[in-house]
């Protein structure tokens, strides 16, 4: 079995600074690229930036922004998380990774996604009532451009092409996800075009995700595909103490919990919700021993091959957010690997 990997990932969620004003979008998208600077020092696998069109958030472009990351990295990884295909384009799509893909040796990948924000949509000229049919036909022919061979393709949501050959090409292909949030169907999907998986996981148990991961490998093994290791991704943060996590957190994920959930008919989160989703949940947020420990029991409980943490969580400090990544670096991973090997070791994980 591979080893796990281990990721960061953002929305570029805006921070304040230490005088407490909020970050301009410029500011917020240069500390990010800071951020990913030490986390490729400090060993993690993948830096993972989210596409979106909204105040709160910098990164509407995570490609450029992993461009630049790859100038200043030589190591980690360079993904989207997710980059939202349905309002975009699969050649340019695929042209913008193939060449951050040569920025960084072959360090890039793609996580292709529905959305679970829709401004980019009527940004973009696209109808929200062709949801699924903008992201069916695009899938599909984005799984033909990762041939990298001439493409001939027809559909509705866009011009046919006729043996129309994409450029740049990649050294080694681009490595190519699907973002999935919950539906069977999307799962499904992803094992039709043999491509990895990848779970938002971010309330509840993890364990009621195992169903999917289930589907996912039969689905795959029905279709005559691969089942490649799932990978979950699931929002945390790491201070010096339980406590002192949590209260930097709590203030600043409220509001934007909040303000999302006005827009989907959610009540406010409550102090106790909050607690009880880091005690029993989806949340990883505490000591460096704390997170450690439930992020092991989740992969050895899922059996996934790649972990990603949400690190950032609306206008917390970039100063604890950076020292959130100094944590998860240095002390997180070589805690977590430790009780995977001991575990795995004495028989209680399976292989």
């Amino acid at each position: 079995m591979q080893p796990v990997q281990f990721g960061l990932d953002t929305f570029g969620d805006v921070p304040t600074r230490d005088d407490g004003e909020v970050m301009s979008h410029p500011e917020a998208i240069r500390q990010v690229v800071d951020e990913a600077v030490v986390a490729d020092e400090l060993g993690v696998d993948v830096i993972a930036l989210g596409e979106h069109h909204r105040p709160e958030y910098a990164v509407s472009s995570p490609d450029t922004v992993l461009a630049g990351i790859a100038t200043r990295t030589s190591r980690i990884r360079l993904a989207s998380g997710v980059t939202v295909l349905s309002s975009d384009d699969p050649v340019r799509v695929f042209q913008r990774f193939a060449t951050v893909d040569a920025l960084s040796n072959g360090r890039a990948e793609v996580i292709l996604g529905r959305g679970s924000f829709t401004e980019s949509f009527p940004l973009f000229g696209y109808d929200l009532a062709d949801y699924d049919v903008l992201f069916e036909e695009k899938i599909a022919l984005f799984a033909k451009l990762l041939e990298e061979k001439p493409v001939t393709w027809s559909g509705t949501t866009r011009a046919a092409l006729d043996n129309a050959d994409v450029f740049p090409k990649t050294a080694n292909g681009l490595r190519t996800w699907v973002g999935v949030g919950g539906s069977p169907q999307s799962v499904i999907r992803t094992a039709q075009y043999g491509l990895p998986l990848m779970l938002a996981i971010i309330g509840g148990q993890p364990e009621r995700f195992l169903p999917y991961m289930d589907l996912y490998r039969r689905a795959a093994d029905q279709l005559g595909t691969v089942a490649h290791p799932v990978g979950v991704h699931s929002p945390g943060f790491v201070a010096d103490t339980d406590e002192e996590a949590a209260e930097i957190v709590w203030p600043h994920m409220k509001v934007i919990r909040d303000r999302i959930g006005a827009l989907r008919g959610w009540p406010p989160i409550q102090r106790h919700e909050f607690q009880s989703e880091i005690e029993h949940g989806s949340q990883y947020i505490g000591s460096p021993e704390t997170v450690a420990r439930k992020m092991a029991k989740t992969i050895s409980s899922l059996g996934v091959g790649r972990f990603d943490l949400i690190y950032t969580a609306g206008t917390v400090p970039a100063s604890a957010r950076l020292r959130n990544v100094e944590l998860y670096g240095s002390k997180v991973l070589p805690m977590v690997k430790d009780i995977l090997a001991n575990a795995k070791a004495d028989g209680s994980v399976a292989a």
